[in-house]
C-alpha cells in the first residue's frame, strides 16, 4: 500500500490549485486523476486530421483581485490570452485551454489514469482503493464532481447530507471542421450566444489565439436540451447537432470534414453549495469544486484555494 501524507482527487482546476498552494508551502500532495489529461473542462480535444477544438470551457473571466492577478501571470508566460467576446475581452488558454491547467499544475505529482473507485475511513486516515493498487492519505482532497462525490462518500456519510443540495446540469458539445472557408461568417462573427436555439453557443475555435488557421467550430447545447438528450447515440446527437450548426452558419452539410459530439454528464453548476468546500470534524477530509461556488473556472480556483488554506491552518494547529 503506498503512503501519502496528502491526497487529491481530480486535477481539474481545483485540484491543480489546491494541490499547488500546499507544495508551495512545503507539502507533497499525490493528486490522482482517472483520465490521461488534467484540467477537467478546461478540455482540448485533437484530432489525427489536424484539427483542434477546445470542447469544455470557452473561456475563463475573472471578479476578484488573486484570480486576475493568477490570469496576467499566465498572460505574461504565454499560457493564456485575450479573446473578443461580445463587448469584452476574455482570457483563453494559449495554444488550447488546457495549457492554463498544465500551467497550474506544473511540478506537480500528479498521477494520471487513475480512478479511484472507493474510499473509506481508517484509524488515523483514508484508504484508496483504485483500478491497480491502495493509497493511503492521512488527509484526503476531493474535487470531483458532486455527483461523483457523492459516489464515493456513500450515502452514510454526513458530508454527503451537507452537500445533497447542489446540483450540475449535462452539456453536449459539437466539434466541426468545413472545407469552406470561414472568412464571410467570422467577418460576422467568431462567437456569440443563440437565444430560442438548442444550440446555445457557438465559437469559431481558430479565431482563439495561437491556434492553427483552419475552420474549426464548436457548439454547446444548452441545459434542458442536453438532459433531455443525455442517454442519446452521439452518433445522432452529432447529426442533429450538425444540422442546426449548419443552419446558423450558412455552410453546407457537404462541406463537413470532421464531425464529432462529446458529453459532459456534470458540466454547469445549477445550484452551488453556497460555500467554497465543506470537512470533517476531524479535518482530514475536504470536498470542493466549482460547483461549491458558480458556474466558473474562478469558482473551482476559489475553492481550491480554499481547501489548500484550511487544511494548512489545520497542519500547523496540529
Amino acid at each position: 500500500m503506498n503512503s501519502q501524507p496528502i491526497g487529491v482527487i481530480g486535477a481539474g482546476v481545483a485540484g491543480l490549485s489546491c494541490a499547488q498552494l500546499l507544495k508551495k508551502s512545503g507539502h507533497s500532495p499525490l493528486v490522482l486523476e482517472k483520465s490521461r489529461g488534467i484540467g477537467g473542462r478546461l478540455a482540448t480535444r485533437r484530432t489525427d486530421l489536424g484539427f483542434q477544438f477546445d470542447h469544455g470551457a470557452q473561456f475563463i473571466t475573472a471578479q476578484t483581485s488573486g484570480f486576475d492577478a493568477l490570469l496576467e501571470q499566465l498572460t505574461r508566460t504565454g499560457a493564456a490570452g485575450e479573446w473578443p467576446v461580445q463587448d469584452r475581452a476574455v482570457t483563453v488558454g494559449v495554444p488550447s485551454m488546457n495549457a492554463v491547467a498544465k500551467e497550474i499544475g506544473a511540478g506537480l505529482d500528479i498521477r494520471r489514469n487513475t480512478l479511484v473507485t472507493s474510499i473509506s475511513e481508517t484509524g488515523n486516515g483514508w484508504r484508496l482503493a483504485t483500478d491497480g493498487s491502495e493509497i493511503f492519505c492521512e488527509h484526503l482532497v476531493i474535487t470531483v464532481p458532486q455527483p461523483q462525490a457523492l459516489t464515493l462518500l456513500g450515502a452514510g456519510n454526513p458530508l454527503s447530507r451537507e452537500i445533497s443540495h447542489a446540483r450540475m446540469s449535462p452539456c453536449w458539445t459539437l466539434m466541426a471542421a468545413f472545407s469552406e472557408a470561414s472568412e464571410r461568417i467570422a467577418t460576422e462573427f467568431t462567437n456569440r450566444f443563440v437565444p430560442n436555439n438548442p444550440l446555445t453557443w457557438i465559437a469559431l475555435n481558430s479565431s482563439k489565439p495561437g491556434r492553427q488557421d483552419v475552420n474549426c467550430w464548436v457548439a454547446q447545447a444548452d441545459a434542458d436540451w442536453s438532459a433531455d438528450n443525455l442517454e442519446s447515440d452521439p452518433e445522432e446527437i452529432k447529426t442533429e447537432m450538425l444540422f442546426l450548426l449548419c443552419d446558423e452558419l450558412g455552410l453546407a452539410p457537404s462541406s463537413v470534414r470532421y464531425a464529432s459530439a462529446h458529453r459532459w454528464r456534470f458540466a454547469n453548476v445549477e445550484t452551488p453549495l453556497g460555500k467554497p468546500f465543506v470537512r470533517n470534524s476531524a479535518g482530514t477530509l475536504y470536498l470542493g469544486g466549482d460547483w461549491c461556488l458558480d458556474a466558473c473556472v474562478e469558482a473551482a480556483w476559489q475553492s481550491g484555494v480554499a481547501i489548500a488554506e484550511n487544511l494548512l491552518e489545520h497542519l500547523d494547529a496540529s
